[in-house]
């Protein structure tokens, strides 16, 4: 029995949509589209967007970045968790915008650790309403191509 938390650890086999929308769940995986479909939008041509890497027992997990990471989206079993590693710079905007973030994800800010290459910032992607937060701290880690 599957529970939240495990990760995809075939790694004979890189992940498809199907794979990753019945693992996730239906619900997240829109959350999961909609992120990608911000990313694609207002980064087009920027980013590899089909970076799969397997972490051993941390299973797959996908990468997106250019010449460094600007986010991973990491599938678990009824779960959809998104990696942003904030630099110095990054921190200090992201600091500035903190009380305007639903309370969940400052509290994630405010525990994550940071480590020599910057803050690992893991956000549980489970409803709608963050969807926009996330966007914002997407726009700090790297301003978009496009207008928005």
């Amino acid at each position: 029995m599957s529970t939240p938390g495990e990760r995809i650890l075939n790694k004979t086999k890189v992940p498809d949509e199907k794979t990753i929308s019945k693992w996730i769940g239906a619900a997240n995986y829109k959350r999961w589209k909609k992120l990608f479909k911000f990313i694609n939008e207002n980064y087009e041509g920027v980013f590899k967007l089909d970076d799969w890497l397997f972490g051993g027992k941390h299973g797959w997990y996908l990468r997106i970045k250019k010449s460094k990471s600007f986010c991973s989206f990491i599938p678990e079993k009824n779960r959809f968790l998104i990696l942003i590693v904030f630099g110095g710079e990054e921190r200090k905007k992201t600091e500035l915008i903190l009380k305007e973030l639903n309370p969940a994800i400052r509290k994630n800010y405010k525990e994550a650790k940071t480590y020599h290459d910057g803050k690992w910032l893991v956000i549980d992607v489970d409803r709608d309403e963050i969807i926009d937060d996330i966007k914002k701290l997407l726009i700090i880690k790297r301003k978009p191509k496009t207008k928005l």
